[in-house]
């Protein structure tokens, strides 16, 4: 609202004084509800206009206005100095005074005067108007605590010199953005992933009085985030992506409930020099990015399921959990297993076969005998119909030849049986 000043320069306020007023003016009065104390060092007068406009400037509330004060002699001068700076150097200033003329002036009446900064005049003779006002102000104005500033009569004025109110402001530094960006987001991402986080708001790092409990920050222009004081926290689940936060140089994660795999981003942030994830239930491997990440001090302690990076079976279980890892990759460590898998299973192959091949031959065998067996008798009945025995027969020796095949008829039928001699077969 003061637009007399580069609007990326903060005001300190030091004075703020309505004079000639007996009481605080503020809201409703004012409606920006700027407090203005009572000023009554010298007398003090009161307007009789009944309006007064006050809407140009850095708009005054008008009952600041409706009272002034004013040395009882014309040629009296009106002064005050800077002895309320908290400092003892030079420091730039924004200075407003208001004018306002408190009775409408005779014609031969007069009231001009000029404003002077220890002896040097920095203005045109002011003539205060009946029922308006003038400001003057000065802005980035170096002084000191003995600095004096003075209202002086003109040779021409009648009447003594008047001041309404007066504002006096130190000029800060010039502002800034606030907290670098990137940090801002990744730490909005922290406190959308975990509630415990969301009590905190507005800039983390600024005012500095002021910075969030669990933050550090740099005196950096704009300041950067240097640690995470996390510990204890009651945090529960995995951890949100905040890899943009590349000033951090200490993280403390310690005693609380995260879990998952520990985040590869970790490692990647470059400037960090301490990492402390102990007593939580992190899994898998600890990354490759923080185990070879030289300078860096690093605990784990308290994570039971974390394992080795080493270690085959924790990759082997890290690659299957997490399917991040390449199709080449995860078929070559697959195919140690497949080949145990079957050199495993040869011996229950070969056991059922084997037998089953044996088995099978040896029931060709038999059908093969009794076939034999069935011709030889079909032909033997064919050539002596009749005749079963006896050894003066014409044809006793085809019978002794028959007798000996269906000995091996039955030699046959005695493998199949089981018999002693079937291994010969």
């Amino acid at each position: 609202m003061y637009s007399h000043v580069d609007s990326n320069y903060a005001l300190f306020m030091r004075s703020r004084v309505a004079f000639g007023s007996n009481q605080i003016i503020r809201y409703t009065d004012d409606p920006y509800d700027r407090i203005w104390v009572p000023g009554n060092s010298l007398v003090s007068v009161i307007s009789d206009a009944t309006v007064i406009d006050t809407s140009h400037g850095d708009q005054p509330p008008q009952k600041v206005l409706q009272n002034a004060i004013s040395p009882t002699n014309s040629s009296n001068i009106i002064t005050w100095n800077m002895s309320f700076l908290p400092i003892a150097s030079n420091v730039p200033i924004y200075m407003n005074m208001y004018f306002s003329e408190v009775t409408q002036l005779d014609s031969n009446q007069a009231r001009s005067f000029m404003i002077f900064k220890d002896t040097e005049s920095f203005s045109d003779p002011i003539l205060p108007p009946y029922g308006n006002f003038t400001q003057l102000y000065v802005s980035n104005l170096t002084v000191s605590p003995d600095t004096t500033f003075s209202i002086v009569p003109t040779t021409n004025s009648t009447l003594p010199p008047l001041i309404n109110a007066l504002e006096i402001f130190i000029v800060g530094d010039a502002l800034t953005d606030g907290t670098n960006s990137q940090d801002v987001e990744n730490l909005v991402s922290l406190q959308k992933e975990f509630e415990v986080l969301q009590g905190w708001i507005g800039d983390p790092c600024l005012p500095s009085p002021y910075t969030y409990d669990w933050v550090n920050c740099s005196s950096n222009d704009p300041p950067r985030i240097t640690a995470l004081y996390l510990s204890g926290f009651n945090l529960s689940g995995s951890l949100p992506d905040f890899s943009s936060m590349d000033a951090l140089e200490k993280i403390d994660l310690s005693d609380n409930n995260l879990d998952g795999p520990i985040p590869d981003f970790l490692g990647t942030l470059p400037n960090l020099k301490e990492l402390n994830l102990a007593n939580n239930q992190f899994s898998g491997p600890i990354p490759a990015s923080l185990s070879d990440k030289n300078g860096l001090t690093i605990d784990t302690s308290g994570n039971s399921d974390l394992c080795s990076a080493s270690n085959e079976s924790c990759q082997n279980n890290d690659s299957s959990s997490t399917g991040n890892q390449p199709p080449t990759q995860s078929s070559n460590n697959k195919s140690p297993n497949k080949k145990k898998k079957k050199k495993n299973k040869l011996p229950i192959i070969l056991g059922t076969t084997i037998p089953a091949f044996l088995l099978v031959w040896a029931i060709v065998g038999i059908f093969a005998i009794l076939h034999y067996k069935n011709k030889v008798a079909t032909t033997s009945a064919s050539v002596n119909p009749g005749q079963t025995s006896g050894s003066n027969s014409p044809s006793g020796g085809a019978q002794g030849n028959n007798a000996k095949d269906v000995q091996m008829a039955e030699n046959f039928e005695k493998v199949d049986g089981q018999h002693e001699n079937s291994t010969n077969v």
